[in-house]
């Protein structure tokens, strides 16, 4: 579906600019990634945005269609630049069908590296979205009582296997003993968190692609069954967590948005180099954390923002 975006008068003479998101609305960190690029865009160009909903819709044939929208949209409007969020965007359309092509792409939101897409083409820059996994491992075993084993808990999606694997690797570097357990209905994620709270701690990947998800209903049932610290990097995932180290999607937007205004001025996207991001937030959900008993320093607690269920 495509969603022609308010526009102030102000707008640069002829510029377009076409946002793809790999996901939907209604998704938190696209939502606020997307926020972060309008805050930026808005008033610079013509902003047409397409979602590949590759989250709800991610059997092959559903993929192949969304991406022959964002084509056909791409070959009609003729947009000066293009912007993308997260992974499926990468793979899906710029790496078959766009790479060295004229028009220039600005991606946002690619997990960890961009090697698997040979990024940065002629036409490609970026920014890659990185967690603050070596401060998450390290407080978790300390704040779990030196503890070294651990569980990962994600969704059955490429996205989340991309994680894991960061955090696997993480994970040996930190002496920790890290099992997988990727799933695609709540059921299976509810077995799955019952069974790691025998582990040292458990750390939550996304849900997103997990079946019939109900946050009030699982935030109750992880408060309920609690026992062992439990952290994350998304802070979407704090209604199910003890403590975050969260990123912040609105920082890939803003940067992916002022790339796409040095292109719109002239600048070639070769000359603007790939980033990580830089920010990232400290979360704490006190319910939670008084349901396991865990006793965390104060310091870290006046520090951290509080989640309210």
């Amino acid at each position: 579906m495509v969603i022609p975006l308010m526009f102030s008068p102000s707008l640069l003479a002829d510029k377009k600019c076409l946002y793809v998101s790999s996901y939907h609305q209604g998704y938190a960190w696209s939502d606020a990634l997307e926020q972060g690029m309008r805050s930026v865009l808005t008033g610079h160009c013509e902003i047409r945005q397409i979602d590949m909903d590759s989250k709800r819709q991610k059997e092959p044939a559903q993929i192949k269609q969304a991406v022959a929208a964002v084509i056909s949209q791409i070959k009609n409007w003729q947009p000066d630049v293009v912007i993308t969020s997260d992974d499926n965007a990468a793979k899906y359309l710029i790496q078959p069908h766009y790479k060295d092509a004229s028009i220039p792409f600005v991606f946002s939101g690619v997990n960890w590296t961009v090697e698997e897409y040979g990024f940065p083409y002629s036409n490609v820059t970026g920014i890659i979205e990185v967690a603050p996994l070596d401060a998450m491992l390290s407080n978790a075993s300390r704040y779990s009582g030196g503890r070294t084993q651990a569980v990962y808990i994600g969704a059955d999606t490429l996205t989340e296997k991309k994680n894991l694997k960061r955090v696997a690797e993480a994970s040996q570097k930190a002496g920790i003993q890290l099992t997988g357990k990727l799933v695609s209905t709540t059921q299976e994620w509810q077995q799955a968190y019952l069974e790691a709270q025998n582990s040292g701690f458990i750390v939550l990947g996304s849900f997103s692609g997990i079946q019939h998800w109900d946050e009030n209903r699982l935030s109750a049932f992880a408060i309920k069954n609690a026992k062992n610290l439990v952290v994350t990097s998304h802070d979407w995932m704090m209604p199910y967590s003890t403590i975050g180290f969260t990123k912040i999607p609105q920082e890939q937007g803003e940067w992916a948005a002022q790339a796409a205004l040095e292109i719109l001025k002239g600048r070639s996207p070769s000359e603007i180099p790939i980033v990580s991001n830089r920010k990232w937030e400290l979360w704490i959900n006190h319910q939670h954390l008084h349901a396991t008993g865990i006793v965390i320093p104060r310091k870290l607690l006046r520090k951290a923002k509080k989640v309210t269920l």
